[in-house]
Formats: C-alpha cells, sequence, structure tokens
C-alpha cells in the first residue's frame, strides 16, 4: 500500500505507536503496565523464585496485585480480572474465572497473615538476639523491594532508606514489647485462660 492509499485510522494508529487497540480487551487492561519486566518470564520460573523466598506462589502474587489495582468503591473486578488474567500478566496463560480469582486472593491474605504470625512469634519468643533479627528483616526487605520493582515500583535511595529506618523501628518496638509480655500476665488468644510469667511457681 502506497503513501497515498494510507487511511486516516492508519495514520492515526502510526502517531499512537503503530498498533491499533486489541478488540475486546478494556482500556485500562490495555494500559496497565504492571509486570512489563517480566515479558517472556514463565510461570514456572517466576513460581520457583517466589517459592525460594516466600510462602506464596507467581498465581497469588499476580492477583493480589491485580485485586488491589482493579479495587472499585464497589469492590474487586474479579470478573475483569479473570478474563484478561494474560493480556495483564505476562507469565499467566488462562483466563480465570471469578471464583479462581477469589480464591487465589484469599489464599495470598491466609498466608500473609501466618506468615506473618510465625515471624512475630520468633521474633517475640526470644529465638533470636537483636542483631540475627535485624539480619533476617534485611533480607526480607530485599526479596520485598525486588518484587516491588519487578511491579514497576520505583524506589528512590531516600525512600529506601526511610523505609528500613521505620522496618528498624518497628523491631525495636516489637522487642520491647516482647521483653514486657514476656513479664508480665497475658490471656491466650483461644480460650482466654490468664497466663503469668510466673506459671508453675508456687507463691511465696
Amino acid at each position: 500500500m502506497s503513501e497515498d492509499d494510507a487511511t486516516p485510522d492508519a495514520e492515526q494508529a502510526e502517531s499512537d505507536g503503530g498498533s491499533d487497540p486489541t478488540p475486546g480487551v478494556p482500556d485500562d487492561v490495555q494500559k496497565y503496565d504492571r509486570f512489563k519486566k517480566m515479558d517472556g518470564a514463565e510461570y514456572e520460573r517466576v513460581n520457583e523464585f517466589l517459592r525460594d523466598r516466600t510462602y506464596i506462589t507467581a498465581r497469588e502474587w499476580a492477583i493480589a496485585r491485580l485485586c488491589a489495582d482493579f479495587r472499585t468503591e464497589t469492590g474487586v473486578e474479579m470478573t475483569k480480572i479473570g478474563e484478561n488474567l494474560p493480556e495483564l500478566v505476562p507469565f499467566m496463560t488462562d483466563t480465570y474465572t471469578p471464583q479462581a480469582v477469589n480464591q487465589a486472593r484469599s489464599a495470598f491474605e491466609d498466608k500473609v497473615t501466618k506468615a506473618g504470625a510465625t515471624f512475630l512469634y520468633g521474633a517475640m519468643s526470644d529465638f533470636f538476639t537483636a542483631d540475627e533479627l535485624d539480619d533476617l528483616m534485611y533480607e526480607a526487605t530485599e526479596v520485598a523491594k525486588f518484587l516491588l520493582e519487578v511491579e514497576g515500583v520505583e524506589l528512590s535511595v531516600e525512600e529506601e532508606l526511610d523505609a528500613e529506618d521505620r522496618i528498624s523501628g518497628v523491631m525495636q518496638d516489637v522487642r520491647e514489647a516482647s521483653d514486657e509480655l514476656r513479664r508480665s500476665e497475658s490471656t491466650c488468644p483461644n480460650c482466654g485462660h490468664e497466663m503469668s510469667g510466673d506459671a508453675g511457681h508456687a507463691d511465696d
């Protein structure tokens, strides 16, 4: 086709970057640019990376991120996420039902809750020294920052240092609170039984 034969639509497509919008795909899906750094990545490779460093799967990671990004005043657009999953995330190849999207999001939330409880118990139980906890937090923070960067979040050096300072401050508070907890009475979250730091000792 000669330049004289070019239609206005074709000229507009060239000025927009040379590609037409994908038919049937919502505009906000086409403009979604997270995970672009993972173009060409295979699901199994992504899943293996996450399995080695976290409790979540690649499916749970991607869908949790999408549920956060496609949340409206009336809820999460689970149908849109499921129907356009391969368009939204390069390493996802199949569409999902809204039920499957909800299941993956729920699994993500459950794992985060359990991982948080496990970590806090370890931090509060006096199994680790302050320096060992700092090392654990450093390693965890590095993985978290990497995942954010893969999602397309650009962190400045100042933002990274600020986040590390805030995390360090929180961990200091955890250590101090755990010291107080072990020395004072507390209540079992399951049965309500009062536990004392002096439990098992006879009264003087």
